[in-house]
């Protein structure tokens, strides 16, 4: 029995279904669905190269003043 309507019944559930499903992609930037993770910030980054030897202790505490600073 077919009235006109395509907005009822279980339309307007899959009309709900893929409003939400979009809004979950588009809403949420990052890398999968659903897994937020966190931004590393300079210091985070600076910190890490200290860590590996990448940099001395005098040249990260001059990066470091200088982040904190800007």
């Amino acid at each position: 029995m077919y009235n006109g309507h395509h907005f009822g019944g279980m339309h307007f559930f899959w009309w709900i279904f893929w409003i939400v499903l979009l809004i979950w992609v588009f809403a949420t930037p990052y890398n999968f669905l659903g897994q937020r993770t966190k931004k590393e910030t300079s210091l985070d980054i600076l910190k890490k190269r200290f860590a590996k030897g990448e940099i001395t202790k005098e040249e990260f505490e001059e990066k470091k003043k200088f982040l904190e600073d800007n």
